[in-house]
């Protein structure tokens, strides 16, 4: 110390207002405290200024010596070693000054220096230093402000080139006695002094003075200085910038408009400045959220402003309010709300996001921690022990499992019965063995190939279950996780339609809504597949309401390898979901905590306003598409970035740990039990015998897979006194109700037809739904227009004409009848049909029905068809008995409203799976109705229903044939003389009627009609007895269709197989249109249609 007495010194002095560096550091600290990061001190800010500034001036860091002979010489260093004057007490209670560096400081950004400079700290307060520590000083900073000292001039160690002091930061003398308030107001900042003692041998006094304006130009950010140290630190916002007070130009109540205008900003817009994406790292900013945009600046940010109850208080400051904003609506969380119209809803959610948040308790950060080390532990298990084999892992996404373990824990809490889960691939099997009760052994048996399947089966990762959810003290809910195909999303309106019967079940779709619906999506598919806005669109609608569901987002952010600019054009994947005014919480998948917390917020909106609410939890996908994938080749960078990123469990245990929370050895250990469990769950299913595994539902065991069609006649007449009764109802409104003056001669017309007969099909279909209502069986029927009916024809709902109030007159036919609902449904056929697909299934007690609007526009719920109704008996042994009704039939309204596309189904038709009908007569169709709602096994009943038949004065059936009989497969005329008949025309539907005008026109004496009134399974007996009895007459089959389309395909493969007969045809020809659009060119054809199954 005694060699600085040596050093000829000369010091230069600047003031520097501090403002803007308290201001910054509080921003930076409080991003630390968030991620648990430590603290930076205003002299890590200060030193760091020093060293850029010495880095533009290197002056300042040279050196004086002498050479050999005495000369002196400037020693010119390429490194900044960076000494720290720390004060270190003495045992004996004095004190002293040690001076260690941080070597080449000038090579490190912010956060490097940050950790050296403490790391050289800690090992100074440990006595852990070396003489290294201490040699080739070249530059010192000394902080003596710390203690008060508001102007210091240090000594100069001897080599160094200067040594800068820090003073204490303190307001200018001559406002030291000011109040706050008034400091704020004339906008007065603290000012602090700093000193550059320099060696005047080699440093000239305006280098210094340089030196200490670019230190003042960098503390006050006039350099993009607080940039740099923001993006060292990975802060996701721009730091407060140094500008001049604004002068009050508004009055103080415009400026609390601008306030208030800047906290709108923030509930609208804050999401946008939201770190929610764990790969992208950018300083977010937006100008309606940025202050300078409102008129204020950072002298401002103590002013007291008032704030109309933000944050629970009346009047806060401007960095108060900032606080509370930024918190709020722009940390790991971003909330989309402001969009939904219902006041109530958005203050409720300002309330959850604006009030002060507690500090997580920690036995929730431990389950946490749990459920992070269960999703990860299988992941890693199943990648080492079933290598190459798909699994779509969840790796990346992690923090789905205990966001989803917080719902159901509040789930179980709240007295729902049932959680029902509907979700795609990704993460599927996490989630089975995690949270739905599917145990590791039943997995890994999949894995190993050893589970046996009765049916084609299908891959592990689209198999249900059903299960139980036991939360951390015990509570329990029941689980239900849907099996699905691999088309993306088309399981959401399954799952809707199976949640809302579960409902039903219990309480008739009441208020409490106890069964929980989640849907878990992948982002691209959210965006991209139209089932999705159909559903949204079904989940406030009468017919089909759940009481809100939770839908979770998986956000890789890429579709296979599509990247999302060019899987979609909105801003977020989930701005589909605005179009319903949800909610939309958007979360970062590598915060946890915060996953927890959207997720209990969600549970509890769904359970206050029972509507659906979107969590958007932003992650990434560590591998590819499938484990067999190198995503590396389509996005190299973004693999470059996960590669070396550690995972979700990592991040947060390492967090835990710092915090103090649990011990490294205490994670180890939980890890290692986790894992010894999945060894022993893995040993006992490589030992077990094949098929032994625990089944659940949904798993590979069809209940009925190969049982055939029954053979037996199932009684389905009834008393004529049900018919009576279900007519009666038809005029027993209520006096006060005004019927339409056209319905009300319909209604009485099918009180006289319950008595008098000539039923119609309208009244058939209704006098089936009114009986098997009397018999305790529930009816439901969904459709565009079905509670009218799309021709006209059913009227099962009555309008009153003054007050349009409704009157149904299947509700009131006994008092210990069935519920009967019919509802008219959105434009929708693919979720739709989807919705009532996943209501039979789950009520197998009922008639569901869903009716097209016309039998054309039923390819719009293709998906549905195929991946459910056609195929999920076999695949996952799930049973369906929904019925299709599909308006079919040409009559000259061209090519889209004529065919329901008859050889589409029969395509699909195996292994017993439908029921395919076309009936020609009003009492057959009353039959197939009854007897579809009684026969084993539960199939889907797929019925080409009429539409000009309707109300042709043929196609009539007696009261007789209700009350006795049965449903008739094929309905045969008996000819007086069996030998005259030379031709057997075999048709369906309305065809016959034509066929037999046209015969009666023509008195025609030799052809038989034979009306295929169920195409499958194809009645071979029946068909067989017919045409045995015949053996002389030519068979041809006659369709309205053209050669290429219709039944006729499906006939010449099978029927003379099966029936024994050889079989000629009749159609229209080959044609890519179904019809055509030309009025007489219908009838032309049609003509030559029905004359040409008469001719030789």
């Amino acid at each position: 110390m005694d060699e600085s007495l040596t050093v000829p010194t000369a010091t230069s002095v600047r003031d520097v207002p501090v403002k803007l560096l308290f201001d910054n550091r509080t921003v930076i600290n409080n991003h630390l405290k968030r991620n648990r990061q430590g603290k930076v001190s205003f002299t890590h800010l200060i030193g760091f200024a020093m060293i850029e500034a010495i880095t533009e001036l290197p002056d300042m860091n040279n050196g004086f010596d002498v050479d050999e002979k005495g000369k002196p010489v400037m020693l010119r260093r390429e490194d900044i070693n960076f000494g720290l004057a720390i004060d270190m007490p003495r045992p004996d209670g004095s004190r002293s000054l040690v001076v260690p560096s941080v070597k080449g400081a000038q090579r490190l950004d912010f956060r490097g220096f940050w950790k050296a400079y403490e790391d050289v700290v800690k090992r100074a307060r440990g006595n852990r230093l070396t003489m290294e520590d201490f040699t080739g000083t070249t530059v010192t900073l000394t902080n003596p402000g710390g203690i008060g000292t508001v102007h210091s001039i240090p000594r100069l160690m001897k080599g160094q080139g200067t040594i800068v002091g820090v003073g204490a930061m303190t307001y200018p003398a001559p406002f030291q006695g000011a109040s706050p308030e008034t400091l704020a107001d004339l906008a007065i900042s603290k000012v602090m002094t700093l000193t550059s003692t320099y060696d005047h041998r080699i440093i000239q006094g305006a280098a210094s003075g340089e030196f200490l304006k670019l230190m003042s130009d960098k503390l006050l950010g006039l350099d993009g200085f607080y940039d740099r140290v923001f993006t060292s630190l990975r802060i996701p916002y721009e730091p407060i910038r140094w500008v001049a007070d604004n002068p009050l130009h508004d009055s103080q109540e415009e400026k609390f408009a601008h306030v208030m205008d800047l906290i709108h900003a923030f509930r609208v817009r804050g999401h946008l400045m939201a770190d929610i994406d764990p790969l992208s790292y950018r300083q977010r900013s937006h100008p309606d959220l940025d202050v300078k945009t409102y008129g204020l600046t950072l002298w401002d940010l103590d002013r007291t402003f008032p704030t109309r109850g933000l944050g629970g208080k009346p009047r806060m400051t401007l960095r108060e309010i900032l606080g509370v904003l930024r918190d709020a609506y722009s940390r790991s969380i971003g909330v989309e709300y402001m969009h939904i119209t219902d006041p109530e809803e958005r203050a409720w959610i300002q309330e959850q996001f604006e009030a002060e948040q507690t500090p997580m308790p920690k036995e929730i950060l431990t389950r946490i921690m749990d459920r992070l080390n269960a999703a990860e532990a299988f992941e890693t298990f199943l990648q080492t022990k079933f290598v190459g084999q798909k699994r779509f892992s969840l790796e990346g996404g992690e923090s789905l499992i205990p966001l989803l373990d917080s719902i159901l824990d509040d789930a179980a809490h709240d007295d729902i019965l049932e959680v029902t889960i509907g979700m795609a691939h990704r993460g599927r099997l996490n989630v089975l063995s995690n949270l739905a009760g599917k145990t590791f052994a039943e997995i890994f048996q999949e894995f190993a190939g050893t589970q046996e399947a009765l049916g084609s089966g299908d891959v592990k990762y689209h198999l249900g279950t059903s299960g139980q959810y036991t939360s951390r003290d015990g509570e329990t809910t029941a689980v239900y996780l849907a099996a699905n195909p691999s088309h993306l999303e088309a399981v959401n309106p399954v799952l809707e339609g199976i949640t809302r019967a579960k409902q039903d079940r219990v309480n008739h779709a009441g208020s409490d809504f106890p069964v929980l619906p989640i849907l878990i999506h992948g982002d691209a598919s959210f965006a991209g597949q139209g089932v999705v806005t159909e559903t949204l669109n079904l989940s406030e609608l009468r017919g089909y309401r759940t009481g809100g569901t939770i839908h979770v987002v998986v956000n890789n952010q890429i579709g296979f390898t599509t990247e999302p600019d060019s899987s979609r054009s909105s801003y977020y994947c989930t701005d589909v979901a605005k179009t319903t005014q949800l909610p939309i919480f958007h979360v970062n998948g590598d915060d946890p905590e915060a996953c927890v917390r959207v997720a209990e917020i969600a549970f509890r909106y769904r359970q206050k306003f029972r509507r659906d609410v979107v969590i958007d939890m932003v992650c990434y996908r560590r591998r590819g598409h499938n484990e067999g994938d190198d995503p590396s080749m389509t996005q190299p960078e973004m693999y470059a970035l996960i590669e070396g990123k550690p995972t979700v469990r990592r991040l947060f245990t390492q967090a835990l740990i710092e915090r103090g929370d649990l011990t490294e050895d205490e994670t180890a250990e939980v890890m290692a039990s986790f894992q010894a469990h999945l060894d022993q769950a893995f040993s006992s299913a490589r030992s077990a015998p094949s098929g032994s595994a625990e089944r659940g539902a949904g798993s590979l065991e069809p209940p009925a897979a190969s049982a055939p069609e029954p053979v037996e006649r199932i009684g389905t007449a009834v008393e004529a006194a049900v018919l009576e009764r279900i007519g009666d109802a038809h005029m027993s409104m209520p006096d006060s109700f005004t019927t339409h003056p056209k319905l009300l001669p319909l209604m009485e017309k099918r009180r006289r037809m319950a008595r008098e007969g000539r039923i119609d099909w309208a009244f058939a279909e209704i006098l089936a739904f009114g009986s098997l209502l009397m018999e305790g069986t529930r009816v439901r029927l969904t459709g565009q227009d079905s509670r009218r009916g799309t021709f006209t024809q059913r009227h099962s709902v009555l309008i009153d004409q003054v007050d349009q109030d409704t009157w149904t007159p299947l509700l009131h036919l006994s008092e210990d009848q069935a519920r009967f609902n019919v509802y008219d449904s959105s434009l929708s056929e693919f979720a739709a049909l989807g919705f009532e697909y996943g209501y039979s299934v789950e009520s197998p007690d009922s008639l569901v029905l869903w009716e097209a609007q016309f039998g054309d526009f039923v390819d719009g719920a293709q998906t549905i068809i195929d991946e459910f109704i056609s195929s999920s008996e076999q695949k996952w042994g799930q049973n369906s008995g929904v019925v299709m009704l599909l308006p079919h039939g040409y009559e000259g309204q061209g090519p889209d409203h004529s065919s329901a596309r008859i050889e589409r189904f029969l395509q699909l038709c195996a292994e017993q799976n439908m029921r395919v009908a076309a009936p020609s007569s009003p009492a057959n169709y009353f039959h197939l109705l009854r007897r579809q709602a009684m026969v084993e096994p539960r199939r889907p009943l797929i019925v080409f229903t009429p539409k000009s038949m309707l109300r042709n004065k043929a196609a009539v059936s007696g009261v007789e044939e209700f009350t006795e009989g049965a449903y008739r497969p094929v309905i045969a005329e008996t000819a007086a003389d069996p030998s005259t008949v030379r031709r057997i025309l075999l048709t369906t539907g309305k065809l016959h009627w034509d066929l037999a005008a046209h015969r009666d026109v023509e008195g025609i004496d030799d052809t038989l009609l034979v009306s295929v009134e169920q195409l499958y399974p194809l009645p071979a007996a029946e068909l067989r007895e017919v045409l045995d009895a015949h053996p002389q007459a030519a068979v041809r089959w006659v369709q309205e269709e053209p050669s290429n389309q219709g039944a006729w395909g499906y006939m010449a493969v099978n029927f003379t197989e099966q029936v024994g007969h050889e079989l000629d045809h009749v159609a229209r020809p080959a044609s890519a249109s179904p019809a055509t659009g030309i009025a007489q060119r219908h009838k032309e054809e049609q003509a030559d249609l029905v004359r040409r199954a008469f001719e030789d």
